[in-house]
């Protein structure tokens, strides 16, 4: 797997360079790995509701061909995109899924942050005192996932959040859910920085994202698209 440091780059140009690599690579193409961070942007998935954007004020909104609902991006952010053959991998997106959260999961216990899933919500969430509605109650999103799938190859990725300004996510229901608090390691007491973050991530989604990786999930396996 290739993977590229690419800096702070805009939403917009990195989406569109995701597509182009997609639709121009065989089945010979390897996979890579994009870290990145984005400048202050709202992004609506397929699904993804306008009225889910409370007050985007001077924060620009695009919609994307991700699956889910809203989510935000902003500096202090680690944004990782596997693109990805799935065919080749020998699995379905939702084991995709599950194996981009336990990268995310095994990445923040390594800076002593437990990290949860939530059935039916795809991302990775932490205890927190939340007064969210069920099942968010106790819990807040730290990292948001959304994955698009052309002709069995993957773009789009996974945002974990370090050290923000989380109040954008005061503008949005964010994931479309109204009430679900959002926080970033920084909240949590952990100081650290986005190229450790970055490090630590990359080299998990490549141990999980290998063609030679073992299945975490064989349930998940079995499971079409």
């Amino acid at each position: 797997m290739i993977v590229r440091q690419l800096g702070c780059e805009d939403y917009a140009r990195t989406w569109q360079a995701m597509r182009v690599f997609t639709a121009a690579r065989c089945e010979d193409t390897e996979d890579e790995l994009w870290m990145v961070e984005h400048p202050p942007v709202f992004t609506l998935g397929q699904a993804g509701r306008r009225e889910h954007v409370l007050d985007a004020d001077d924060i620009p909104v695009i919609a994307s061909d991700r699956g889910g609902q809203v989510t935000y991006h902003g500096p202090g952010q680690v944004i990782a995109y596997p693109l990805l053959d799935l065919r080749r991998m020998g699995i379905y997106v939702k084991e995709l899924v599950f194996r981009a959260e336990q990268a995310v999961i095994q990445t923040v216990e390594s800076f002593g942050i437990e990290g949860r899933r939530v059935p039916g919500a795809p991302g990775v969430f932490t205890p927190w005192q939340s007064a969210a509605p069920a099942p968010f109650a106790g819990l807040a999103k730290i990292a948001a996932l959304g994955v698009k799938v052309t002709r069995g190859c993957t773009y789009h990725g996974v945002a974990l959040n370090v050290a923000m300004d989380l109040t954008p996510y005061s503008r949005i229901n964010p994931c479309g859910y109204h009430g679900l608090e959002v926080v970033d390691l920084a909240t949590l007491g952990v100081h650290t920085t986005c190229a450790e973050v970055a490090a630590c991530l990359s080299a998990r989604l490549q141990a999980h994202l290998s063609p030679s990786a073992k299945i975490s999930s064989p349930a998940l396996a079995r499971i079409a698209v």
